[in-house]
């Protein structure tokens, strides 16, 4: 059930009466024309545009338009006023009864509320993480894997059909670094001392790797040289490597439903076939680049290249898939994998990157309108980095990294709830500043407290109205006396929650699931005013003695609450609490 969209159908169908009644001309388009909330509250609880966007095609002011609809609106039995604004906006408040029963519609409904067809099932693949599997996840894969994992769930709650899938850059030269830095610690195993060359991996997360190694393998690669042992050690730790990110995303609570690895397109045809199939199009081509801008690297030279065209598909420049010795850049093989995922009859496409991937969004843009003929859109969002911060200070990094402060230490921190909910405090390309102090905090000020709090406050008067005797099933509360919910704050209290459904859509919309986080701030605010009011105002008390009439209305209000708070977290991955600690 969604207010906005319900209002908004009659909206439409009395434009159609007026309409066929000649009040306005007959087959204008109404595709624009919305119900929102007002920017003032104090203006009503919806507005519509329709005269403002409908004045022009159909050759009248809007406020004429504004006035005949007005009149008619307010004959629904829904409306308790409709009133023209300005040039001519519309201004629409609703009758009480409307949101009191919107209570008893979230109590039925339960997790339901909310839900939308938004997607029609349609097939989404949004890629995350997808770190190089070369040591533990950081704290900025932590960003990206609480924000894509919150973008899937959001998806899939709002209709779509949903594939998380987390591509393995196995393929590249960081996995024979990694090899490398595997054997130094193979040898470490035997006591053997080794030299660390600037760029391994030094992090003593490999130590278990080299013992591992001299389990199974024994002294056999002492004395041997690297063209013997690399492939095999490059082949273990990786799976050492991936086992371990597995289990970071696991304590973060993310389960992806694919690993691609990029191996797999190596000396299998697919980077050809991919290719190809734009060379059939017209888009690769032999050629020379224009010199980068600004101060040239001093190894640039003007040189043949073989090209994709991707200006053709939007991007500023084309860009080279195959270097002067033959071998593909690696842009190549990140065409062939989105030529996959275009392949398995996806809709759409979302990739989920670091900041410093802004300038890899418009060449594989173009490279996936290119390969689905301009059918398959690819959403591509930028996570910005985190700053992590302890008593005052910058937090430190890990000696188990050895350069940088690792997913598993924020977890083993705060708990995999704080963190996910923290990370989507702020939208994804804005910087996000993680105090481990403040995160813990139990004020106002903690978003995640201040939530978690509402939805144990409900459960809270829920223990006592039970121990009054008030039946608080779902069942016994959806039938109560909801027009007992005349007061202004309760009112404002299920107006908030009305607008779950369409903030759900428009965080889908958007490929945003900060608003998630933003919205159950702001209903946990509601209602954390409605309770510190009962302290002043006994008649606004959840729980009224000897009334129980009067109490399984409030209890069903305070319910309806938990009852958002609980699928939102859920959308975020956030277990809901039930008693704070």
């Amino acid at each position: 059930m969604n207010l906005f969209q319900d209002l908004r159908a009659l909206v439409i169908t009395e434009l159609a009466a007026m309409a066929d009644a000649g009040v306005i001309p007959a087959g204008l388009d109404t595709a624009a024309v919305s119900v929102e909330p007002p920017r003032d509250p104090l203006h009503g609880d919806m507005a519509t545009n329709a005269a403002m966007v409908l004045a022009k095609p159909a050759g009248m002011a809007p406020r004429a338009i504004a006035d005949a609809l007005a009149a008619r609106l307010a004959a629904d039995p829904r409306v308790a006023v409709a009133e023209v604004a300005g040039p001519g906006f519309l201004n629409i408040r609703l009758k009480p009864q409307v949101w009191q029963n919107l209570v008893g519609t979230v109590l039925t409904m339960g997790q339901d509320f909310g839900k939308s067809d938004l997607g029609a099932g349609k097939r989404v693949n949004v890629e995350y993480v997808s770190a190089n599997p070369t040591g533990p996840l950081h704290v900025g894969h932590t960003r990206g894997a609480v924000f894509g994992d919150a973008l899937a769930s959001l998806l899939q709650y709002a209709g779509w059909n949903v594939t998380r899938e987390y591509y393995i850059n196995d393929g590249g030269a960081q996995v024979n670094v990694l090899a490398r830095s595997a054997f130094n610690r193979y040898l470490e195993a035997h006591d053997l001392t080794v030299d660390w060359p600037e760029g391994t991996y030094p992090g003593d997360y490999l130590v278990e790797v080299g013992e591992a190694l001299k389990a199974k393998y024994g002294d056999r690669w002492l004395n041997s040289p690297e063209e013997e042992w690399l492939d095999e050690v490059r082949e273990f730790s990786t799976n050492a490597m991936m086992d371990m990110i597995r289990e970071d995303l696991a304590q973060l609570g993310v389960k992806m439903d694919m690993f691609y690895s990029e191996k797999s397109l190596y000396g299998t045809g697919r980077i050809e076939a991919a290719i190809e199939a734009l060379r059939e199009k017209g888009l690769i081509y032999k050629g020379t680049l224009e010199p980068p801008k600004g101060k040239l690297p001093e190894d640039w030279e003007p040189r043949e290249q073989t090209l994709f065209r991707s200006t053709a598909h939007g991007d500023d420049v084309d860009r080279p898939i195959m270097k002067s010795d033959g071998a593909w850049t690696y842009f190549a093989p990140d065409i062939a994998y989105h030529y996959d995922k275009v392949s398995r009859g996806f809709d759409a496409l979302i990739d989920v990157f670091g900041a410093d991937h802004g300038g890899y969004v418009k060449r594989m843009k173009a490279a996936v309108s290119a390969l689905s003929d301009g059918k398959v859109p690819l959403d591509i969002k930028l996570c910005q980095l985190v700053k992590l911060f302890k008593n005052g200070e910058p937090f430190k990094m890990s000696k188990r990294a050895g350069n940088f402060v690792t997913l598993r230490d924020v977890v083993e921190q705060v708990g995999p709830g704080v963190t996910r909910f923290h990370m989507l405090t702020r939208k994804n390309d804005a910087p996000l500043d993680f105090d481990f102090d403040k995160v813990l905090e139990q004020s106002k000020d903690n978003p995640v407290f201040y939530v978690q709090y509402a939805h144990a406050r409900v459960h809270s008067v829920l223990r006592r109205a039970r121990d009054a005797g008030v039946d608080v099933s779902e069942a016994a509360l959806a039938k109560a006396d909801l027009s007992k919910l005349g007061h202004d704050a309760e009112l404002k209290v299920a107006h908030q929650i009305g607008e779950w459904p369409r903030l759900v859509e428009i965080a889908a919309r958007t490929n945003e699931p900060h608003r998630i986080a933003f919205y159950l701030y702001e209903l946990a605010s509601d209602f954390h005013s409605l309770w510190n009011r009962g302290n002043d105002e006994p008649a606004l008390r959840f729980v009224q003695e000897g009334d129980t009439d009067t109490t399984s209305a409030k209890i069903a209000l305070a319910r309806a609450v938990a009852v958002v708070i609980s699928a939102g977290l859920g959308i975020l991955g956030v277990e809901p609490v039930e008693e704070m600690r």
